[in-house]
Order: structure tokens, then sequence, then C-alpha cells
């Protein structure tokens, strides 16, 4: 059966996470150091310790990072001395600094030129367990549809973002494909759910899951030859 529906990760599959995430908690710390200055230097053992207190008295905020970091923000400045509005406050403050530079991402080079060339032929998703928006990036109109783990309140690997976009594209598991890095959110998550999966591999790791995918490939300008080779 023909391929109809693409799905992409975003994080360290259109651009590399990790200085990104880095930039953001540097600007987040400096934010707070000059806006809530009772907060002090706040050890990151005591920020890890809030996150497992909130997860624990309400699980579903693990699929609900925006959420939960906004809810750890508070809760430090509350513990921190400011009084529940203020702490609101300056959480939300905090958060928005913190999301605005996180989204300072340089997407791979091929990452338009690839979608450009897929869009004409097929139709495109997202699935993402983090918080980035395609809208904020200059991606939004190659996609048909953008599924978040915030808003569906569960994430990848579980099958419901999968089968949530096999709805909303109305295509079948064996007419969609899903391309990501991480070995069970996207490759096991994908092929639980029947649909096909691209590892994307550009440090070409050993592969490590349980569920191996049907293809693999080090660039996103591999997509529309492999896709051409599986008609």
């Amino acid at each position: 059966m023909s391929i109809r529906l693409i799905t992409f990760d975003l994080d360290d599959t259109f651009w590399d996470t990790a200085p990104v995430i880095d930039a953001a908690e540097a600007a987040l710390r400096t934010w707070l150091a000059r806006h809530a200055p009772l907060l002090g230097d706040f050890p990151i053992e005591t920020l890890a310790a809030i996150r497992q207190r909130l997860i624990a008295t309400e699980p579903a905020l693990r699929h609900r990072i925006g959420e939960l970091r906004r809810r750890i923000l508070q809760r430090a400045l509350d513990e921190a001395g400011y009084a529940p509005l203020e702490a609101a406050q300056l959480a939300e403050q905090a958060f928005t600094v913190f999301l605005d530079a996180r989204h300072a991402i340089e997407v791979f080079p091929e990452v338009q030129p690839t979608l450009e060339v897929l869009a004409n032929h097929y139709l495109l998703g997202v699935l993402t367990n983090g918080n980035a928006d395609v809208r904020r990036l200059g991606l939004a109109d190659y996609f048909h549809f953008t599924l978040c783990a915030e808003e569906l309140g569960i994430g990848k690997p579980d099958p419901h973002p999968f089968e949530e976009a096999l709805r909303r594209a109305g295509v079948a598991a064996a007419e969609a494909v899903h391309v990501g890095d991480h070995p069970l959110d996207d490759i096991g998550g994908a092929r639980g759910a029947g649909m096909r999966a691209v590892w994307f591999n550009p440090q070409a790791r050993p592969w490590i899951g349980d569920e191996h995918p049907d293809a693999e490939i080090r660039s996103l300008r591999e997509i529309p030859g492999l896709l051409t080779r599986w008609r």
C-alpha cells in the first residue's frame, strides 16, 4: 500500500536540541536573577525534587511539559517567599522568557527543501513530545496538523498520538510513516501503532531499540528517494 501520510518528530530530528535548551535555561536563570531575587541561586537538585513531587501528585503532568515547568517555577517562587499571586505572575513571565529562547532554533539546512518536495506529494504532520511550535519557526504551512503531548495529555510512544494522526489524515496505518530520532518514542511508538518507521540517525549510532525501524537515514534529504523505492 502506498504511503500517503508522513509524520515527523521535531527535537533532534529538525534541529539539534541540547544547545537550544541550554541557552533557554541560561536565559531563564538570568531573568530570574534580575526579577526574582528572593529565589537566589536555586539548586538544580531542589527543582528536580519539586518536579518529582508534582508528578507524584499529578502524573499527567509528565506529558504536559510546559505546564509542568510553570508549576515548578511557581512552587519554587512560593518556597522562596513570594506571595501566591506574585509567584504565579513571575512564573508565567519566566516561562515566557524560557519559551521565547526555546524557539531561537536553527533548523538543519535540509529541513525546508525536503519539506517543500514532500508537501507536493504527501500529507505531512508533526508528532512531538516537546513544546516547540512550528508556527513560530516558519514551518507551519508544510503541515496539515501538529499534535503535541501537551495538548493530547499523552505522548509517544503511547499509540494514541499516532492513532490521532491517522484519524486526522483519514489514512490507514499501512499508508503512513513516522520519521524520528528516538528508538522508543519514535520508532517503537510508530511500529506499535502499525505505521512504518524511519530512524533519523545522523551520528550512525548502533541500534538499541526493540522494534527495528523499516529504514534508517543519515539525512532528511534521503526521504523522497526512500519513499520512491518503497513504491
